[in-house]
């Protein structure tokens, strides 16, 4: 935890499972699914919630091999599509936040390592469309996370171009190093930090701040306007 006082935001860049929507029960369903088409042996949920924080691209050649993990990827998908915008759940106070932070005029985007189509589905089946400047998905910048490249992309034209006082908001050790390539302050959302199996990653990374989840989050950006 930094002991530095964290300031009003002039940009947000959000992480999008578990960070604003609960989605690891879905993400282990469709990795079991594709995992049984393979004759593999299934993640129990704390595995899933271990392994899982880079984007298939970079994680499918490990796990499948460098001459099946495309059609892995292939099978994952459908099993996806079938499944997600039905179990899609907001995050308890997600939506507060988001519009806690845009009343104080941040600018907000979304990285995510979910493949960039259902990533842009799930966002329009929220309506939370009209929270975001940009939305990048996994394959839509040269590099997914941790690489500064989807975050470059998101910021865009932004007024917060300079990336003064840019947050980024995430879950997993992925998205705390993500936010050391590109100079923000890393924020966690939830109890604990994700994505561990990543070793390259876990040994020395932590967040500048940690909070137990969204509403405690809320809390700290509403005391801003109180100052502003």
């Amino acid at each position: 935890m930094s002991d530095k006082m964290l300031l009003p935001p002039k940009a947000v860049i959000f992480d999008w499972d578990n960070t604003l929507v609960d989605s690891w029960e879905t993400i282990q369903a469709a990795l079991n699914l594709t995992f049984d088409d393979f004759g593999k042996e299934r993640w129990n949920l704390v595995e899933t919630k271990t392994r899982v924080a880079r984007s298939l691209r970079d994680s499918f050649p490990t796990l499948f091999g460098d001459d099946r993990w495309e059609e892995a990827k292939d099978r994952f998908y459908a099993h996806f599509k079938a499944i997600h915008l039905e179990t899609l759940t907001p995050l308890t106070g997600a939506y507060d936040l988001l519009m806690a932070l845009r009343e104080q005029g941040a600018y907000l985007g979304v990285v995510s390592n979910k493949n960039g189509n259902f990533l842009r589905s799930e966002v329009a089946h929220l309506e939370w469309g009209h929270f975001f400047g940009r939305v990048v998905g996994a394959t839509d910048a040269q590099n997914d996370k941790p690489a500064a490249d989807p975050v470059h992309l998101a910021m865009g034209d932004s007024a917060a171009a300079q990336y003064e006082n840019l947050w980024f908001v995430g879950d997993s050790v992925v998205d705390i190093q993500c936010a050391r390539n590109v100079g923000a302050t890393a924020i966690l959302i939830g109890d604990e930090i994700t994505g561990h199996g990543d070793a390259t990653n876990s040994a020395t990374l932590s967040p500048d701040w940690h909070f137990p989840d969204c509403e405690a989050l809320v809390r700290l950006v509403k005391s801003f306007a109180k100052v502003l």
